[in-house]
């Protein structure tokens, strides 16, 4: 009788079950200091992505890897990927539906389960029956270049039992980021010093090459993906060499179409610890003179508490409102003060407010529009939209 010794093996699953868990919740200290950064502060394209998170955060790689790899395996982090300034690379529109209450449910999963090129998905409302109120299920949507977002949208109404919708296409930006995290606790009137940068939205046409290295470069990351050289399996999938990819990247970054690398987390829904990182995702509109549009944006802009501000036409069925912002926040009050704070600058700044109102989001799912014609092109025949009927 062979004899089998066991006692190796049970101390080393004593040892690993004795062994404290990676903390993977957003109040750890660490993992505060990491998502800082990873949120929105590494701007374009960058080699090596997580070294530089931990050199801005001031800690080593693998801490950085690390944590994570434990916040997105638990759910925390949503997801990291590599974004991309897609109001360049596909014509895009904030959609405000305005369906039936015994649709809504169903609608808001038909977007976000149905339709690849619908993002933001929110159900929002108001503290009081306001122009537009109405509209009550909100998207982003991109349709790629070569198709006809009013055909799509047609498409989705119908599917959904929209009665009507208003598409607001963002005429210039002037604010874009995340960062839930670093805006804990900020007062109400922090801003910078210099007003906010305008960002057009003008297209930009890639090669196929170019299209190739982008579907890759923003695919989301797996845990296993996480690693201190993140883009050679990426460059080995598109078939060419970490410098030809990397030389890529790095020509579409200076021509502003890449965005940030970011983590993003799961900032609305709880953690499995019960915490959430905002709880009050506030869209606030505001209706300037015609033709101080621009000018009214770069003084939202310099909000530090908006995660973004846009000059977007939302029509008669929101009382003519011009600019758009985004804010969260933890109070609902506090959410308030900043936007009654925001409101007197524009007064001190001498731009008058002619309306003004607040859409409160309630349910929302967050996922990446598809921008790929190619992937278009696919799901329209699946769904029966030719390029034919679709193009125009």
């Amino acid at each position: 009788m062979t004899s089998v010794n066991t006692s190796a093996d049970t101390s080393g699953e004593r040892a690993r079950a004795a062994a404290p868990a990676v903390p993977n919740e957003v109040s750890d200290p660490v993992n505060a200091r990491i998502l800082a950064v990873s949120e929105d502060r590494i701007a374009g394209f960058v080699n090596e992505p997580f070294a530089q998170i931990a050199f801005a955060a001031d800690l080593p790689e693998s801490v950085v890897i690390e944590r994570l790899r434990a916040m997105l395996a638990s759910g925390v982090i949503r997801r990291i990927r590599q974004t991309l300034m897609a109001t360049n690379l596909a014509p895009g529109a904030l959609v405000a539906w305005r369906v039936a209450p015994d649709k809504l449910d169903s609608a808001f999963t038909y977007m976000v389960k149905e339709d690849p090129f619908s993002g933001h998905v929110v159900i929002r409302s108001t503290d009081a029956e306001t122009p537009g109120s109405v509209y009550r299920l909100w998207t982003t949507l991109k349709v790629p270049q070569g198709f006809s977002m009013t055909r799509h949208c047609d498409f989705l109404a119908s599917k959904v039992g929209a009665d009507a919708y208003r598409v607001m296409p963002a005429k210039r930006l002037f604010a874009l980021g995340v960062g839930h995290l670093r805006r804990r606790g900020m007062e109400p009137g922090s801003r910078s010093e210099a007003a906010g940068r305008v960002l057009d939205t003008n297209i930009v046409e890639l090669s196929a090459l170019e299209w190739r290295v982008l579907t890759s470069l923003k695919r989301e990351f797996t845990v296993e993906e996480i690693t201190p050289n993140p883009w050679r399996p990426r460059a080995e999938e598109v078939g060419v060499s970490l410098e030809e990819f990397i030389s890529v990247a790095r020509s579409l970054s200076a021509r502003e179409v890449i965005g940030r690398f970011s983590t993003f987390l799961e900032h609305v829904k709880p953690s499995a610890a019960g915490e959430r990182v905002t709880r009050y995702n506030a869209l606030f509109h505001w209706r300037v003179p015609t033709g101080r549009e621009i000018e009214a944006g770069r003084e939202v802009g310099r909000h530090h508490i908006l995660t973004h501000v846009y000059w977007r036409e939302a029509g008669p069925e929101f009382a003519d409102v011009n600019v758009m912002a985004v804010a969260h926040g933890t109070d609902k009050q506090l959410v308030l003060d900043h936007k009654a704070a925001i409101d007197e600058h524009l007064r001190e700044a001498g731009i008058p407010v002619l309306y003004t109102n607040v859409f409160w989001g309630g349910r929302s799912e967050i996922k990446p529009s598809e921008i790929s014609p190619v992937e278009y092109e696919a799901w329209a025949k699946t769904v029966g939209l030719t390029r034919e009927a679709s193009a125009g």
